[in-house]
């Protein structure tokens, strides 16, 4: 049987975080200038501010080594003297103008131009990353670190729960749960198929202290026959997301998690977490949000 290679540019090693687990992506190709936005906008405070302060202090010595090249073209300052011509540049690109600088010549006037319109882009740019940045909505949700397998209503059911963790409410919560299991085709291709797991509650109008996500394994269920000696040799992964409008910023949220097969426990049921007060109010410990104990 032939084979063939396409020829590829050069490759980068990427890592995907998924609840607990790291997706090594090999192969791709390199960085794209077209994903340089969304680069910008996912990597961490600490190097956003070190590649804007890089930015800024590199379009600085740039009109700096210009001006110094432009000899005595700034007022009250030394001719073709670095420092005077980068702080020059520096009052320039924040338009500050204190007075004591100031161009004089054609050429220096052209390079304050020219200055200004990158500074004020620049600025704009920065400045919208940074709203755009804090204004994302993000959700704190928190999901138990693994799953449960144990009768509910007779029947074998898949349990695990998720609380929110902020202090408001997340409205019209939709939760769906899915295994990934390899599949042989009758034509012999070996594929991880996606398989929707039925919810005994797929959603919830008001979602603010703990949620109980159950699945029946029922005939129905992919996971139907199934021991933990089977999901093991399968390497099956259950995948979980939740969405729902936050309240306070009335914006969409999500969340997600994965659930390895290692991540199933049998035979096991969670800790009770919430408590009735004498007076009505409920109680809810997260401390032992992730205890299991024998099913019994």
């Amino acid at each position: 049987m032939k084979s063939f290679k396409t020829k590829r540019k050069t490759q980068q090693v990427s890592v995907v975080g998924m609840g607990g687990i790291k997706f090594i992506r090999h192969g791709l190709e390199s960085f794209h200038w077209q994903d340089f936005y969304h680069l910008l906008f996912t990597m961490s405070w600490a190097k956003l501010f070190g590649a804007i302060s890089l930015a800024y202090i590199v379009l600085n010595i740039f009109f700096a080594c210009a001006y110094a090249i432009g000899g005595d073209c700034i007022a009250n300052a030394q001719p073709g003297y670095f420092p005077d011509a980068f702080f020059f540049s520096v009052q320039t690109m924040a338009t500050i103008g204190y007075g004591a600088m100031y161009p004089t010549t054609p050429y220096s006037n052209f390079l304050v131009f020219v200055e200004v319109f990158v500074g004020l882009l620049g600025v704009a740019m920065a400045t919208g990353l940074m709203f755009a940045r804090f204004s994302v909505p993000s959700a704190r949700v928190l999901f138990s670190k693994v799953a449960v397998i144990c009768p509910y209503n007779q029947i074998p059911t898949l349990i695990f729960r998720t609380a929110n963790q902020r202090n408001n409410l997340i409205l019209e919560s939709q939760i769906t749960v899915t295994i990934l299991m390899p599949e042989i085709t009758p034509e012999g291709h070996n594929i991880r198929r996606l398989h929707d797991l039925k919810l005994v509650r797929s959603n919830t109008p008001i979602f603010s202290l703990s949620w109980m996500v159950m699945h029946p394994i029922d005939e129905k269920s992919p996971l139907y026959g199934l021991t933990s000696e089977d999901l093991a040799e399968l390497e099956a992964s259950i995948i979980v997301t939740l969405t729902g409008l936050d309240e306070t910023v009335s914006q969409t949220i999500h969340s997600r998690y994965m659930y390895m097969n290692h991540d199933i426990l049998w035979n096991m049921r969670f800790v009770d977490v919430i408590e009735t007060l004498p007076n009505g109010d409920r109680k809810i410990n997260y401390s032992a949000f992730h205890d299991v104990v024998d099913y019994s």
